[in-house]
């Protein structure tokens, strides 16, 4: 495994823990009765500006964002308004969807990746990475646990977690693209009409939360901090923190390595993130397909990141590199 490889296998598995922790960090958000549209209004407001103090303080980045052209900057802003689309549906089906079986639909995103990926982007090749995406896909089956079907939620909510993840997977394809993957290798050259990460990962961002941020003046939604109760501040921050700015830049930049349907493989780490936290934190305890299930997972990660190295094109350089 090349340096670069391990370096994007690394940044993706950071991105999907940090992803796995927004679920723990909203606990307190939504026990002080704040709604899932405020939650992520100040989420994206937060993630936002801590990427515009990462950018600003980064020569190469500076440099990076005067070099975006109005084209990518009207990409990154599509981008932008489309993450919105997947993160409403899904905090939105969870007011009448178990957390179990959203969890379950929305992780079917990898295999809606790979099969994007077949006339977008780099596909998966060869028997080994197909077969460990079966793995994953099925260790994720089993490691969410068992649905109770005794207490069938609605059609919409049904139709809402439906709906986000394939809102993901056209999200994370398009966001590979923007950051330099082709379809024989990693990236592409500096040159030709590649992009930093982190410049377009600020500009999408900021996007995501002016989309939220006047809709929700639109709809009068309780935004401003004087409606907030001060116990949810700290699951606030996390959120935009952790499961937003660290997330989403560090997905950005391990795509750009690895490309998207690799890069979420390694991503179906998460769920054994939530249920290890879980049980860490709340007494959550892990039934026998759960530890099936998680063994899997890893199973096909560690799958997919070895066997024969493939050669690959020239890939665009980080400014910090």
């Amino acid at each position: 495994m090349s340096r670069s490889v391990a370096v994007g296998v690394g940044l993706t598995v950071v991105s999907a823990f940090s992803f796995g922790s927004g679920a723990l960090f909203a606990k307190p958000v939504y026990a002080a009765d704040v709604g899932w549209h405020t939650l992520m209004a100040w989420r994206f407001l937060i993630g936002a500006a801590l990427a515009w103090a990462w950018v600003l303080s980064r020569p190469g980045s500076r440099a990076a964002l005067r070099g975006m052209d109005r084209r990518a900057i009207l990409v990154s802003v599509l981008l932008g308004v489309l993450y919105t689309g997947n993160s409403g549906t899904y905090f939105a089906a969870l007011e009448t969807v178990s957390a179990s079986l959203g969890a379950l639909i929305v992780y079917v995103y990898p295999a809606l990746v790979a099969v994007l990926s077949l006339r977008v982007g780099r596909r998966l090749e060869g028997r080994r990475a197909w077969g460990a995406l079966g793995l994953a896909t099925v260790g994720v089956a089993l490691a969410v646990g068992a649905i109770d079907v005794a207490t069938a939620p609605p059609l919409g909510g049904l139709l809402l977690m439906i709906a986000s993840p394939v809102i993901y997977s056209v999200w994370i394809v398009l966001a590979a693209r923007l950051t330099g993957e082709d379809r024989e290798g990693v990236g592409r050259d500096a040159g030709v009409g590649a992009i930093d990460p982190i410049a377009a990962g600020a500009v999408m961002m900021s996007a995501t939360a002016a989309t939220y941020w006047l809709a929700g003046l639109a709809l009068d939604r309780p935004l401003l901090p004087a409606a907030i109760p001060a116990e949810a501040w700290g699951g606030i921050l996390g959120v935009g923190a952790v499961s937003t700015f660290i997330a989403i830049l560090a997905f950005y930049a391990g795509t750009h390595r690895i490309g998207a349907a690799r890069a979420s493989i390694v991503s179906t780490v998460e769920p054994i993130w939530t249920i290890v936290l879980a049980n860490l934190l709340f007494g959550e305890l892990l039934g026998p397909l759960q530890l099936v299930g998680g063994g899997l997972i890893l199973l096909g990660v560690v799958i997919a990141q070895t066997g024969p190295a493939r050669p690959t094109g020239p890939r665009l350089r980080l400014a910090d590199e």
